[in-house]
């Protein structure tokens, strides 16, 4: 999301999914991914559900009503058997009264992009989806819609390892774009289809995640998707997946003779395989751009033609941008693993989806297209393809996103900042001492402020990486970035598995700095006590612990690094520095001699220590 704009088998089986094999007339060929697995290999005990989606579409554009018939085989990897499910039907947010509505008006900083625009919304601009009719393997269910959550009594409960399968008709209205999704929004992108379509909740260890859509931030189950688009002719689509008849379609997809039917309508049809979500964007005004990426994914650019000259060129612009940012992204993270990424003018912010991201196109090329393309495509690997909950971790995806965006842009335009991440350093100590702090583990609809959500989720979040290079070394920490993708994608993360693939590629101890700086509001305040001859004396004020990298000024002006070790860490991060005895957490201060007269003492000289008051680190 755009921070500008507000068991049994220990192996990971592999095997291909759905889709042809190469070419064979117009369809193009799908690529094998990794099934989303019932195990991991890094965890024996690890399961995760699973959905296969078919779904068929009519769209018109003149009224913006939809109807669907939905198809889905549910696979229960659970060691439970379930009762109920739960689908979201995001769509119903955008109705007067409604919790997304009641929040917005009564939250201490709303969004000025909602406010109170939701509950002016007349019967034909609201949203809805109005599920018609649910069978599970053939017998009728009961179902109630409570606001934006389907609640569904089961014909008969589904057990360890089954698979049931749901047959719904459903239709739905989308509403004027208020937030990611919508009709006619102010760049006049005729539909934004994000959340559109009824979404089963996903089901882990944890339970149902059947949470309802106030403000922000999504959990999907892994799966496939096979979704047949039927709108008007003139309509150019972009979204996930793999467009299967290209030559029927045209609007730049073509791989060879277009030859579309004379109806007013065409159908398009999409395959995506392990994914889990599905979106669409579609405008009669698009400009349809390809480039390749070597030895990666074909980028699609979709922007409206109606935008200025000079918007039409940031667009072009920035497409070999994306082509570094996806090669950047792969060989920082891991590589991406689809054939496919689409850039799409949405119109309202930013956000990211499977294999595409929804953007604002008429901004600067700086302001705009610049930062949210490199933060949308960053989320292609945090949060999609490590897929965090992001309802519960918003700071696993946001954060991280905004970690390896810094860094990219640091990179690919020549920046040459010592600390890219500076501005998220500057904006959480703010927070820190702003006195409005929540714990990271706040639901992201829970805090008090939504301020508060963004600087703790953006950029505490992405301090929580930059410093725990800090901690264990900045190649230790790349090594970790790799390790997680490695073991984690395609998967369902959960905050102590970052930490994990820390402690496994460091051989450290880091437990304590998960529960410090993401579980509390403990700060981290270090300070120069006394400096008396060659005895230096340092005090802990804050009460997070931390290791404390130190450079020492002696009076012949002759300089030295040391570096105490954090003791529940049980080691030290690789490094050339003196290294002198543990400091235990409980101690507020820590005294040692030095082998000359002291002129003065500096405390983390790098700046990647995220203290709260520095005007004490240096004396």
């Amino acid at each position: 999301m755009n921070r500008f704009l507000f068991g049994f088998f220990s192996l990971v089986i592999f095997i291909s999914c759905s889709g042809s094999k190469g070419v064979v007339g117009n369809t193009p060929s799908v690529p094998n991914l990794p099934i989303t697995p019932s195990v991991s290999a890094s965890n024996s005990t690890y399961w995760q559900q699973h959905v296969d989606y078919k779904m068929e579409i009519d769209m018109d554009v003149n009224s913006y009503q939809y109807k669907g018939k939905q198809t889905l085989v549910y696979t229960n990897n659970s060691p439970d058997v379930l009762n109920r499910v739960y689908y979201h039907l995001y769509f119903n947010a955008f109705q007067p009264g409604s919790e997304m509505d009641v929040r917005s008006r009564t939250i201490a900083d709303p969004d000025a992009r909602v406010g109170d625009r939701i509950s002016h919304l007349k019967p034909d601009e609201i949203g809805y989806i109005k599920v018609r009719s649910l069978k599970q393997n053939g017998a009728v269910l009961n179902h109630e819609t409570v606001g934006t959550v389907l609640e569904v009594d089961l014909e008969k409960p589904i057990q360890p390892g089954e698979k049931v399968t749901f047959d719904m008709i459903f239709d739905a209205q989308v509403p004027v774009q208020i937030r990611r999704s919508g009709r006619n929004n102010k760049e006049g992108v005729a539909l934004s289809m994000a959340q559109w379509y009824p979404k089963l909740a996903e089901y882990d260890f944890e339970g149902w995640h059947a949470d309802p859509y106030i403000g922000r931030e999504f959990h999907g189950v892994w799966g496939n998707f096979d979704v047949k688009l039927t709108i008007d002719k003139n309509y150019v689509v972009g979204g996930t997946g793999y467009l299967q008849n290209p030559n029927e379609i045209g609007h730049g997809y073509e791989t060879g003779t277009i030859n579309r039917s004379n109806s007013n309508k065409l159908t398009w049809h999409f395959v995506a395989p392990n994914v889990h979500d599905f979106t669409w964007a579609a405008d009669p005004d698009y400009i349809h751009d390809t480039m390749q990426v070597p030895n990666g994914p074909l980028l699609h650019f979709l922007y409206k033609k109606t935008m200025t000259q000079e918007q039409r060129r940031n667009w072009k612009r920035i497409q070999p941008k994306s082509v570094e940012f996806m090669q950047y992204f792969s060989e920082t993270v891991g590589k991406y693993p689809y054939k496919q990424y689409s850039i799409i003018q949405g119109g309202d912010g930013g956000m990211e989806y499977g294999m595409c991201t929804l953007l604002l196109g008429e901004g600067t090329y700086e302001g705009i297209l610049k930062g949210v393309i490199a933060h949308e495509m960053a989320h292609t690997w945090f949060q999609f393809l490590l897929a965090s909950n992001e309802s519960k971790h918003p700071w696993m995806d946001e954060g991280f996103a905004t970690y390896i965006e810094y860094h990219g842009i640091n990179l690919i335009f020549n920046e040459k900042k010592a600390n890219p991440l500076n501005k998220a350093y500057n904006n959480y100590i703010y927070l820190a001492n702003s006195g409005r702090e929540q714990p990271q583990t706040t639901h992201s609809d829970r805090y008090v402020f939504n301020r508060a959500y963004s600087l703790a989720s953006y950029y505490k979040g992405a301090v929580f990486l930059s410093q725990l290079g800090y901690v264990i070394g900045q190649e230790n920490l790349k090594k970790t970035i790799k390790k997680y993708f490695k073991d984690w994608a395609f998967k369902h993360p959960t905050p102590n598995d970052i930490i994990r693939s820390a402690e496994k590629v460091s051989g450290l101890e880091l437990d304590w700095y998960l529960i410090d700086f993401a579980q509390t509001t403990n700060t981290i305040d270090y300070g120069v006590k006394s400096i008396e001859g060659s005895t230096i004396t340092l005090e802990r004020i804050g009460l997070m612990p931390m290791p404390i990298d130190l450079n020492v000024t002696y009076l012949d002006g002759s300089t030295e690094d040391f570096y105490i070790p954090l003791q529940m860490m049980r080691g030290e991060k690789p490094n050339s520095a003196t290294i002198i005895k543990d400091w235990a957490w409980a101690y507020p201060t820590y005294t040692f001699k030095t082998s000359k007269a002291v002129k003065s003492v500096q405390i983390d000289p790098s700046g990647l220590m995220a203290d709260v008051d520095n005007r004490n680190n240096k004396m």
